[in-house]
């Protein structure tokens, strides 16, 4: 299994660390945290390095509990060799040197997370470097997300999600989930550290995969040659990554000579975690916590939905200082009263996926609420729907939401709406050729999958291009502006299915002309829908 992981390179306000050929620029939508109310076994091969390339013997961690700041705890666990003069690590501190209102921006959006991360990575006693390492993975951001479809305050993609158990579903995606991208994360490079005894190596392997770094450190010992992480060949994405981090430790550690100010960070719990024993409408887990939906979800990134997973995981995590308040009115609220439930009855020519579409929810949801093992019902009887008890305005991931933000950008992008009656043999590929558009675009506009079928005589919704103008930067969480070099053997097709937009949105967005072509190390600018993403 490949576990090639695609690094990102994060711009802020415009302005790009260089160094990376996979690029995601981050639009800082992810509201900063203020710090004071409240206040991841990948295939591995097990040739060990020779114990004479190993850096095994590091020094264990300060005891943290009595350390009240956090940027003070970091530093007095940081266990890297952050002082190297190789020109890669100087060109990346002086370059987040000049930039101290990036680092301050990323420091504040941390402020949520940071606790619990760095105490994990102190439990498992790894350097305080590795809780940093979402600085250059996702600006901290639980929502970023790249074009090599890297999602998360980790950046995992889904292959090696899927391999670490992260939990993927119409409801949740585990690679935003706090908790469970943590735990994954550090279990990932505690074991890349017990292959290559070296922490700098680890880090690189959990950019480019361990297989490269392997292969690297091969090539290097056939030539007589030395295998630490600044002697290797590697990719030159993750000849950048580890000097990027330990740019970032150091510039931490010698925050007041830089005239870096730091936020400070109580060595305290932002969050908790509450155990439920049923699915909940974050709305209303919200009320009861007596914080707004969207700091709920900034605290549970995790859920793409009106609502927990059905399915699990049966946790929220809540502000400490609302904690005890959220479990003694949830005790206090009947399990059938957590969500919404509709009755509906069920009418001749009536499908699953007909009242699935009727009620903005999935097929799967419906079987699920009625334990129904397949698709068939029948006309008369009733069946239950769970719904949001509040305007789709509330949830900010909501599915509903995401498409009337999409109808909305759409009506304010010059193109024009029309309607298309389906005829019998039509595809959706064969109505979006005939209109010059793509079928990730048009299955989009009309709430639909591209595997779902078409019934002749049905209306769809078909928005035509005319002069357009640029995309402005969404205020939304889910729309991001990624950043794309082009690659040798790249097309506008190739990368517009890529990232599920069409070939007519990428020359929108980049005014390119009808008959341009593409160069590689081109930039390009993409807006993408990452809850579209798997």
């Amino acid at each position: 299994m490949q576990l090639v992981r695609k690094f990102v390179v994060l711009t802020a306000a415009g302005l790009m660390l260089t160094g990376c050929q996979n690029t995601l620029v981050n639009n800082h939508s992810t509201p900063e945290f203020t710090p004071k109310a409240y206040v991841i076994t990948p295939d591995l091969n097990t040739d060990m390095l020779d114990a004479g390339e190993t850096n095994a013997s590091l020094p264990r961690p300060t005891d943290h509990a009595n350390t009240d700041d956090l940027w003070q705890l970091t530093r007095a666990n940081l266990q890297l060799n952050l002082d190297n003069q190789d020109p890669r690590l100087q060109k990346q501190f002086e370059w987040y040197k000049k930039h101290p209102e990036y680092m301050q921006r990323v420091t504040n959006r941390a402020g949520r997370y940071y606790y619990y991360i760095l105490n994990e990575v102190l439990k498992r006693d790894m350097p305080a470097e590795i809780a940093l390492l979402p600085i250059v993975e996702s600006a901290y951001d639980p929502f970023a997300y790249s074009h090599g479809r890297a999602a998360g305050p980790w950046q995992f993609i889904p292959g090696t999600a899927k391999h670490f158990g992260l939990k993927s579903s119409w409801w949740y995606d585990g690679r935003r989930d706090i908790i469970a991208s943590t735990d994954a994360a550090l279990t990932y490079l505690q074991q890349l550290y017990g292959r290559f005894g070296d922490w700098e190596l680890a880090l690189a392997a959990y950019n480019c995969g361990g297989g490269t770094v392997s292969k690297a450190i091969r090539k290097n010992k056939n030539k007589g040659l030395a295998t630490d992480f600044w002697s290797l060949n590697l990719p030159k994405e993750t000849r950048a990554y580890v000097p990027k981090l330990l740019a970032v430790s150091r510039l931490i550690r010698d925050a007041d000579q830089s005239n870096l100010t730091l936020t400070a960070l109580a060595n305290k719990p932002v969050f908790e975690q509450v155990e439920l024993d049923s699915q909940i409408d974050l709305a209303q887990a919200a009320e009861l916590s007596s914080i707004s939906t969207q700091e709920l979800y900034q605290l549970n990134p995790g859920f793409n939905r009106w609502a927990t997973d059905p399915d699990g995981p049966h946790r929220l995590l809540i502000p400490a200082a609302t904690a005890d308040q959220f479990r003694d009115q949830l005790a206090a609220l009947p399990t059938q009263q957590r969500v919404n439930w509709s009755r509906h009855k069920i009418r001749p020519g009536d499908t699953i996926s007909t009242i699935a579409k009727q009620y903005k929810t999935t097929s799967s949801v419906i079987r699920h609420a009625n334990k129904l093992s397949d698709n068939r019902i029948r006309a008369g009887r009733y069946l239950l729907i769970p719904s949001a008890k509040h305007s789709a305005s509330e949830y900010s991931l909501s599915e509903s939401e995401r498409f009337s933000r999409k109808q909305n950008q759409l009506a304010s992008s010059n193109r024009t709406k029309t309607s298309y009656k389906v005829k019998s043999g039509d595809s959706f590929w064969s109505i979006a050729r005939r209109h010059n558009i793509s079928v990730s675009e048009l299955t989009a506009w009309n709430q639909m999958a591209p595997s779902d079928s078409l019934r002749a005589g049905r209306s769809l919704t078909i928005w035509k291009t005319g002069t357009e103008k640029v995309l402005s930067r969404s205020d939304e969480q889910m729309i991001k502006r990624v950043g794309y070099s082009v690659r040798n053997g790249d097309s506008l097709s190739t990368i517009a299915s890529r990232f599920s937009v069409s070939v007519s949105d990428i020359k929108r967005w980049n005014k390119l002309e009808q008959s341009h072509y593409l160069q590689p190390g081109q930039n390009l600018t993409l807006y993408v829908d990452i809850t579209k993403t798997r």
